[in-house]
């Protein structure tokens, strides 16, 4: 018989009003387990799935106890109850009372479902004193107690006296109907008056009546109560067996329906209320996302504004940049106008040079003139002296003054007439200069013009410049909430995923039930396909990326679930990183492979940081703060951020391993291109031992359930 150790001697307490459901197939490997089972056991479901049921076997059970359930259920066909302890992962132990019933398809035999509740504390002291006494009978040797049909039975002769004594409901009717007939029988052997024995006969007939009723019709009475309650669909009250023989049976069996159904409708709403957080969850997406793409329209409005304004500021730039050609045209042609006007001033004051040269030529004349008078003037004086008063060099003289005279006279004519033409020109001059003055004001005011159009220029680019940032702006704006619409578009996909998975649980929860002669039973599943299939999937040497995303963004589900639930949460496990599938692929194979890439550093940074986040709001749920935890569950809060980052990094992760496998098959390939076709071999790792509890006898998997 399988010995599962190691055993703490610790008890784990789980709620009342959970019921944990098993199904294993005729030789006892689970085929169903739901997640109260799974979360109680403490393994995994892929760690129960195809495994024998004594996984869970405690040492501390009886053998006794599994001879009478297994000669019960298998030998006899009848549903068993009692109270069973069995074992957890870590060795810590949890009672139930189990209820195990066989599947049938038609007459055979296919399976065992058993529905396990949780016993009150009085029941459990009165088992483990029971089941301590039968394993001190069985260790010496002298098995005194035993159990029949669940129930505790003496061994022996006097034990089988005790039972012979307790009729059932056959030998209830015989009796009864028995001493209503013997008694009057009896008087009238002894010869007692008719009378008498007609009296004795009533009295018989009522005793007989009596024992009918107390044996037969009040269980029947309580039996049809109870099917009633069961067929209104009332719930509340569990089923209690009082009664002995074929009407225990058919108690046993209204009990194994009414915890059944019940385990049914409590799993069902269990799982709607899942599905109520997913829903909640989907909700809060799509208003999320409806948000990010009212944000996007704005942008998407303003980054139109922002073309419109710069198309217009485009087209008065245009129309400045033409007037500002224009201007430059009209202001080269004043330029050429002020150069021919300078031109001429240079002329006219060359002219001007030129005449003041020729009153310089007559003044000199005149001066000549006037020096060689003055002689003559000299000469006529000597003459005069000489001569006295008949000087006759004196008209001579006279003559010769005269004459210069009028040569200095001539001169001077000539000098005014110059100096009028000078003055003429000099006014000539003088307007033409007035002129230029003004054609450089007018070229200095278009200059000023077009230094104004070109800072009207300048003003225009710094507007479109703004513009452009504004359009960077909205686009990184876009850019931003497009990523953001696609992680949440991922979150609403991880949602449906759990509500798949949800529903999926609600699925197979109800295929406890077979409706038509085509569903296949749970019984039936095949155990050694769902051992392989649950051994790949939780391999810790390889990681579906995948899965692990989408495992990483259902924790928001999860947690919302928790806030509406109250769902006890295990806070000091959710704050452990090396908990989840991708921990130990992390702290493992992961590492082994990947550990000395900086992205894989940055994954590790971000998965511990994540479940640090988690195991704060899980602790916030646990303390009643459920306001708080749910802020924490919506918009930018650390927990959804550090979500995010893990779901990134995976992504990157998982392109960069792919890339790199893609890469060296390549090369794999071309290396094995001259050497022939390469042999189609099996992987390695794909022929994997069987388990030492799956090489065990079926009668060693069949020694718990």
């Amino acid at each position: 018989m399988r010995v599962n150790l190691p055993v703490t001697q610790k008890a784990y307490d789980f709620p009342a009003d959970q019921t944990l459901i098993s199904v294993t197939d005729v030789k006892g490997r689970i085929t169903y387990a739901n997640n109260n089972f799974v979360a109680v056991s403490g393994y995994t479901r892929d760690e129960l799935l195809g495994q024998p049921h004594n996984i869970v076997r405690h040492p501390d059970m009886p053998e006794e106890a599994y001879r009478d359930m297994w000669h019960t259920i298998l030998e006899e066909g009848r549903p068993w109850t009692g109270l069973v302890k069995n074992r957890r992962k870590n060795g810590d132990h949890y009672w139930v009372r189990a209820n195990a019933t066989p599947v049938r398809e038609g007459d055979q035999i296919v399976g065992f479902l058993s529905v396990r509740t949780k016993p009150t504390e009085a029941e459990i002291q009165a088992a483990e004193a029971l089941y301590a006494r039968m394993r001190e009978e069985a260790q010496r040797g002298q098995l005194r107690t035993r159990l029949s049909g669940g129930e505790v039975v003496r061994a022996g002769p006097l034990g089988a006296l005790g039972r012979a004594l307790r009729p059932g409901l056959r030998g209830r009717l015989v009796l009864g109907y028995a001493a209503s007939a013997a008694l009057p029988l009896a008087l009238l052997a002894a010869g007692l008056p008719l009378w008498a024995a007609v009296l004795a006969a009533l009295l018989a007939l009522a005793a007989g009546v009596a024992i009918i009723e107390h044996g037969f019709v009040r269980p029947v009475r309580r039996i049809v109560r109870q099917a009633e309650h069961l067929a209104s669909g009332d719930l509340v009250e569990a089923i209690t067996v009082d009664t002995q023989g074929e009407l225990r049976r058919i108690q046993l069996a209204l009990q194994q329906v009414e915890v059944g159904v019940r385990t049914i409708v409590r799993d069902i709403r269990h799982e709607v209320a899942n599905l109520r957080g997913g829903t909640q969850e989907i909700r809060a997406g799509n208003l999320d996302l409806s948000n990010r793409t009212e944000q996007a329209a704005s942008s998407l409005a303003r980054v139109a504004s922002s073309m419109e304004e710069i198309h217009g500021t485009t087209q008065e730039s245009a129309r400045l940049a033409a007037e500002g050609v224009e201007v430059a045209r009209n202001t080269l042609a004043l330029a050429r106008t002020g150069s021919e006007a300078v031109g001429m001033l240079t002329g006219t004051m060359r002219e001007i040079t030129e005449s003041s040269q020729r009153i310089t030529d007559i003044i000199q004349v005149i001066e000549g003139v006037a020096f060689q008078t003055n002689i003559l003037a000299l000469n006529a004086a000597v003459e005069a002296a000489r001569a006295g008063e008949a000087g006759r060099g004196f008209a001579v003289v006279a003559s010769e003054v005269r004459a210069l005279a009028q040569r200095t006279s001539e001169a001077a004519k000539q000098i005014r007439q110059l100096i009028t033409e000078s003055r003429e020109r000099v006014l000539v001059g003088d307007a033409r200069s007035a002129e230029a003055v003004q054609r450089m004001q007018a070229v200095t005011e278009a200059v000023e013009r077009v230094a104004r159009m070109f800072e009207d220029v300048s003003h225009a680019a710094q507007e479109q410049s703004q513009g452009v940032a504004q359009i960077a702006e909205a686009i990184a704006n876009l850019d931003g909430i497009t990523q953001q619409n696609a992680a949440m578009v991922e979150q609403l996909a991880a949602a449906a995923a759990a509500l798949d998975d949800q529903v999926q649980t609600v699925h197979g929860t109800i295929r406890v039930f077979r409706l038509t002669p085509k569903d296949l039973l749970l019984a039936k599943e095949d155990a050694v396909a769902l051992r392989k299939v649950a051994q790949e999937r939780s391999d810790p040497n390889k990681l579906d990326f995948d899965a692990a995303i989408q495992a990483h963004q259902q924790w928001r589900v999860r947690l919302r679930n928790a806030i509406l639930k109250d769902e006890k949460l295990d806070v000091a496990t959710i704050r452990r990183d090396d908990c989840c599938v991708l921990g130990k692929w992390i702290y493992g194979e992961g590492g082994r492979q990947h550990g000395q890439l900086p992205l894989f550093s940055t994954l590790v940074e971000q998965h511990k940081r994540f479940h640090q986040e988690a195991g704060h709001v899980a602790e916030l749920i646990v303390r009643g703060r459920k306001e708080e935890a749910n802020a924490l569950l919506q918009g930018d809060s650390p927990f959804l951020r550090a979500g995010r980052a893990v779901v990134d990094t995976l992504h990157r992760l998982k392109e960069m391993v792919a890339g790199a496998r893609k890469s060296a098959a390549i090369q794999q390939q071309a290396a094995a291109g001259g050497r022939g076709a390469p042999r189609l071999t099996a992987p390695t790792g794909a022929a994997t031992p069987a388990p030492a509890a799956a090489a065990a006898s079926a009668q060693d998997e069949w020694t718990t359930f």
